[in-house]
């Protein structure tokens, strides 16, 4: 009888082989003129898609599931940007099945992975739909590699006018907030829409699966 492991994010966090596919993806990306996917993007997913199930009740190894899944979702980037999300799923399957993770748990997070990236994302489960809110709600400055790039690019524009950006979680409310403040000098609120509209659709659908309401606050009004 095959035995399982009770895998945590610790060791995920110091997997040499999972560290090495985050850093040579990110690398990847920047060499195409992507915005930042690297060690930081990864901890902030992991960490916000934990603490959004953990604020809701989930019970903990749920919520460890799915910090595990906001660590690892962009390891497909080491093979191309396009689905990135399906051959991640796919390397993070055979990763954690050599780390001898019980299928039903592998099954979950490659399931998140695998359905992260708009387009072909959905929320499938409860850490799929932390996944999303969690990625998707990390805009910031820092992920802009090229401050020259930011006139010509408006995905790096974007990106760059954010000085704040915060998910929270309200359960009696029953919402979910991402709250930004922008510098509309740098980029005006109608380009942050028309960038990141689908994104919004897909953060919305997250939330509903998680029965909660998606909120948008920019510049301290709401606009979702």
């Amino acid at each position: 009888m095959e035995q399982y492991s009770h895998v945590t994010l610790d060791d995920i966090l110091k997997n040499r082989e999972i560290n090495a596919y985050i850093q040579n993806g990110n690398d990847n990306l920047g060499v195409i003129g992507f915005t930042e996917h690297g060690f930081a993007h990864a901890k902030r997913s992991s960490n916000y898609a934990g603490y959004i199930l953990r604020t809701l009740n989930y019970d903990d190894r749920t919520c460890e599931l799915a910090a595990i899944a906001g660590y690892m979702h962009d390891i497909g980037n080491v093979v191309n940007r396009v689905a990135h999300a399906q051959s991640g799923a796919l390397m993070a399957f055979q990763i954690l099945n050599r780390l001898h993770m019980p299928p039903e748990e592998v099954a979950l997070v490659v399931a998140a992975i695998g359905n992260h990236d708009e387009g072909t994302a959905a929320a499938v489960n409860p850490i799929a739909a932390a996944l999303i809110l969690s990625d998707k709600g990390d805009v910031r400055r820092t992920r802009v590699r090229n401050k020259e790039t930011v006139g010509a690019d408006i995905h790096d524009r974007v990106n760059y006018a954010v000085e704040r950006a915060e998910t929270s979680i309200d359960p009696e409310r029953k919402t979910v907030t991402l709250d930004l403040t922008i510098d509309t000098q740098i980029c005006p609120v109608m380009e942050y829409f028309e960038i990141f509209m689908t994104r919004m659709v897909l953060c919305r659908q997250a939330a509903e699966f998680l029965g909660l309401q998606f909120e948008l606050i920019i510049n301290e009004t709401k606009l979702l």
